[in-house]
């Protein structure tokens, strides 16, 4: 499945320095990078997997042994383009609150529900009646909804709830069921007090279900026998926790100070900050993941480059770009949205797309378009900051928006602080990182990437 990379990369010369092997899982596809000790890419591939079922009814699903397959084949040409290296830890991101079910030994007993699969919506009644109002279970896409929907299809009085990462990190070393803090959030897990808290016991749901949480990037075994034979690299290499997509994409874009941020500028438009205490709002979508002792506080707004294909195709926006006026404001209070719609910065579920008057010029239009957009970011960082995270110091931006200069240039007059494109845009390469900090620190002190701060709350783990 997949095959090699038309032009893979290769290890340059094979040494006995340790490298370091990120795999992040998405929807349509997987990637994996090795790094080494300096943070170089030694090695990277990548491949396809088959589209999710979709249906309808909301359902969006995948079979796990496809990305068993997929991640197999890449780790297979990591090993052959690294041939000589010393690999001294292995970690995986993946989709965030994409679920199965698998039996005591790991094998999968239900489809993977992905992130966006709505069969769980009729849930939310019953987390309601249970969870706190913040919580990030709250929503119909959770992976605790998910897993009270799950547990209904099945017949099996032992079962373990998994998702994306947790499933192949357990495959890679041949312990179930594991689970990262990152990923275990929207399962119901409290980073604060790092436990399942009380509350999951008004659902019934049996103890042994949950996975053991680790911390990111902490030791939780070495790659098995079977995954080796598998996979072909040699057995004990170390797996560390790992965490979510979106996560490793922060991680890769070089963040690492208190207030510090990265912009994703996909389809979407998705605010991160490290901060040195939570934020939590479930009714902006707000929550925070930890990281080591520090917390990646987050928002998505409904607006993005999904607005702007609604007008523009790729090319016309290429050749838009260059007639970009950065100096020159259209002064044109746009907000855009492809629907009414919206819940980060402006929490309004028939808020109305604000796009007239449209001008005759397309070049003006489309920079009033990105005019507006920037200003829902520079919305959205007040907002995370109001609620207590902490003012930006620059803004990092990844994505396919990273790449218009002129926007660059609009963003960093809208935010008043330094905008740049991040060099690194792997989300692989975020989780080599965390594979590196895993082999290097000891466990949960991941010190070098995520520094303790004084304010940060929970106890360091043990």
């Amino acid at each position: 499945m997949g095959g090699p990379l038309p032009h893979p990369w290769h290890c340059r010369e094979p040494d006995r320095l340790n490298t370091f092997i990120g795999i992040d899982l998405g929807t349509s596809g997987c990637r994996a990078v090795a790094i080494d000790e300096a943070g170089n890419i030694k090695a990277l591939a990548s491949a396809p997997l088959p589209p999710p079922e979709r249906s309808q009814a909301g359902h969006n699903q995948q079979d796990p042994e496809h990305w068993w397959q997929v991640v197999t084949e890449l780790l297979r040409q990591i090993g052959e383009a690294c041939e000589g290296c010393h690999f001294a830890a292995i970690a995986v991101d993946g989709t965030s609150s994409t679920l199965l079910l698998s039996d005591p030994q790991g094998e999968p007993i239900t489809p993977a529900l992905m992130y966006n699969d709505s069969r769980s919506r009729k849930m939310l009644t019953k987390l309601k009646q249970v969870a706190p109002e913040d919580s990030p279970v709250l929503s119909a896409g959770s992976s605790l909804a998910k897993l009270l929907y799950l547990r209904q299809q099945v017949s099996a009085k032992r079962y373990f709830a998994l998702h994306q990462a947790d499933w192949i990190a357990g495959k890679l070393c041949g312990r179930f069921p594991l689970s990262d803090e990152n990923n275990a959030l929207k399962l119901g897990y409290d980073p604060i007090r790092r436990e399942w808290p009380a509350w999951i016991a008004g659902l019934d749901i049996a103890r042994e279900t949950l996975p053991r949480v680790s911390p990111c990037a902490a030791p939780i075994g070495r790659l098995s026998r079977q995954a080796a034979a598998d996979t072909g690299l040699k057995s004990g290499i170390p797996i560390v926790a790992g965490t979510t997509d979106g996560n490793a994409a922060f991680l890769a874009a070089g963040a690492a100070e208190i207030g510090e941020a990265v912009t994703s500028l996909g389809s979407t438009l998705v605010l991160k900050i490290l901060s040195g205490k939570p934020v939590f709002a479930a009714e902006y979508g707000i929550y925070s993941h930890r990281l080591g002792e520090r917390w990646l506080v987050g928002g998505a707004s409904n607006s993005g480059g999904a607005v702007l294909r609604d007008y523009f195709d790729e090319a016309r926006m290429q050749s838009l770009t260059s007639l970009l006026k950065p100096d020159r404001p259209t002064r044109l209070d746009y907000y855009p949205l492809s629907r009414p719609g919206e819940r980060f910065p402006i929490n309004d579920a028939d808020y109305p797309p604000r796009l007239h008057p449209r001008p005759t010029s397309d070049a003006i239009f489309f920079q009033a378009l990105l005019e507006g957009i920037a200003r829902i970011e520079s919305e959205g960082y007040l907002l995370l900051q109001r609620l207590g995270a902490p003012k930006p110091s620059r803004v990092l931006s990844i994505g396919g928006g990273a790449l218009n200069e002129p926007w660059r240039m609009i963003r960093e007059q809208a935010l008043g602080i330094p905008v740049v494109r991040a060099a690194q845009q792997e989300a692989a390469y975020g989780t080599a990182l965390l594979a590196m900090q895993g082999a290097e620190a000891p466990l949960g002190t991941i010190a070098s990437l995520f520094k303790p701060h004084a304010g940060a709350a929970g106890p360091h783990p043990t």
